[in-house]
């Protein structure tokens, strides 16, 4: 698939690749980086070991280098959803040019099947809305160089409550989805049957590990029981957070909670503080480029939540920022996290690849502010001169000590900022 940045990855390894070649090329990608060590400050040299040891630890299907991105059904359709909506949204992603963006994963949520399996216990797709059938979708969302998701939960029923879910049937499940073609699943948490979070989901991850070893596995626990801290072995990604809603209070406390679990982040494990609102009509254009903005620096999976056949063209740009997008895609895979706030006047940054700063000046406030980022914030020495790279007015200039810009209420600037 094209790349929109010569610093992006190349595409993961085969299947069939030796593992002891998947560790070297993934050990390969932290030579950058340690090129560079001198300019780092400890906070960040400890954010790089950490990311070393997700390196170690990663679900080992190869997949998720770098943070997934894609489309969801659930934001703007909820159970809405049928094949021809899916197959009109495949059609969209690539006639608008985001497929060549890297939005690859076409993502089906809740509402797809049937409410009871078949005599032999089989997931049967909805009759009404899904008549032709899972694979026949997937085949039709492949030709169009892209890849199907779908979703189930660690439950006896889905969070619709309209659909069985995969608790007891993991195996099962994953056998189906597989022979389905399916290239992604979210693993959602309803309906537990009072049984443990640890037991459900890695039965779940077990099954993929054996049946699902080419499908990305996204965890859905809503960060109830911390997964950052043990979901890194289990999946390619876990939610921190429980559901986004489409307005500035929800998404705003959603970055906040995925903060906290920054260091546990990194190529083949990434935090999730839910898919993007972008587009929906619950927040302000301004509102919605802080939003993707923080969650490209927080490496945060980019799964686009509107419907992309009537997008605005104002939404179309933010969600195609090329330059917004190679930031979350970086190789380093290190989450940038907030490193300065004063009351509601912030700055959240994080580390890149050839020795780079990705730079977000946040304004939380209802009124307009200056907001100064201090190179000692960022691991910067006072002396070292950068070109400052303005990511949403494609523009660039110099500076040394610091930057200050002039930010607008709920609105945000983004930079790179390369060392001369």
């Amino acid at each position: 698939m094209a790349r929109a940045s010569s610093s992006w990855p190349s595409s993961s390894p085969p299947a069939t690749a030796p593992r002891l070649l998947i560790l070297l090329l993934a050990a390969l990608t932290l030579l950058p980086a340690a090129a560079v060590e001198g300019n780092f400050t400890a906070e960040a040299r400890g954010a790089r070991w950490r990311s070393r040891r997700a390196r170690r630890r990663a679900f080992e299907n190869g997949l998720g280098r770098t943070p997934q991105m894609g489309w969801n059904s659930w934001n703007h359709f909820f159970c809405e959803i049928n094949e021809e909506t899916i197959k009109e949204t495949a059609d969209a992603l690539v006639n608008t040019g985001l497929a060549k963006l890297g939005y690859q994963y076409v993502n089906i949520d809740d509402c797809w099947a049937q409410s009871d399996r078949d005599y032999q216990g089989n997931f049967v797709p909805n009759r009404q809305t899904f008549p032709s059938g899972i694979k026949a979708l997937a085949d039709y969302v492949h030709v169009k160089g892209l890849k199907l998701g779908i979703y189930s939960d660690a439950g006896t029923r889905t969070c619709s409550n309209k659909m069985p879910g995969s608790l007891d049937h993991e195996e099962q499940d994953v056998k189906t989805f597989a022979s389905w073609g399916v290239d992604y699943l979210k693993y959602d948490n309803c309906n537990d049957a009072g049984r443990t979070v640890m037991e459900r989901y890695t039965r779940m991850s077990n099954a993929m590990k054996t049946y699902g070893k080419r499908i990305f596995f996204s965890l859905c626990e809503w960060g109830k029981e911390n997964p950052a801290t043990w979901a890194g072995s289990m999946g390619n990604s876990w939610r921190t957070t429980g559901d986004i809603a489409d307005n500035w209070a929800s998404m705003t406390s959603r970055a906040d909670q995925n903060d906290r679990w920054a260091s546990y982040a990194g190529p083949g494990g990434w935090n999730d503080p839910d898919m993007l609102e972008v587009g929906n009509g619950g927040m302000s254009d301004a509102e919605y480029l802080s939003h993707f903005s923080i969650w490209a620096l927080a490496k945060a999976p980019l799964l686009i939540g509107c419907d992309v056949r009537s997008m605005s063209q104002q939404t179309k740009n933010i969600l195609s920022n090329w330059e917004v997008i190679a930031v979350n895609q970086d190789r380093l895979g290190v989450q940038g996290k907030k490193v300065q706030s004063d009351n509601g006047l912030e700055v959240w940054a994080g580390p890149l690849s050839n020795n780079r700063k990705a730079v977000v000046l946040w304004n939380r406030q209802s009124y307009q502010a200056t907001i100064t980022a201090h190179w000692s914030n960022l691991g910067l020495a006072a002396s070292i001169a950068v070109t400052v790279r303005d990511l949403w007015a494609h523009s660039s200039l110099a500076a040394q000590g610091q930057i200050s810009a002039l930010v607008a209420p709920h609105d945000c600037k983004m930079y790179v900022l390369t060392p001369k």
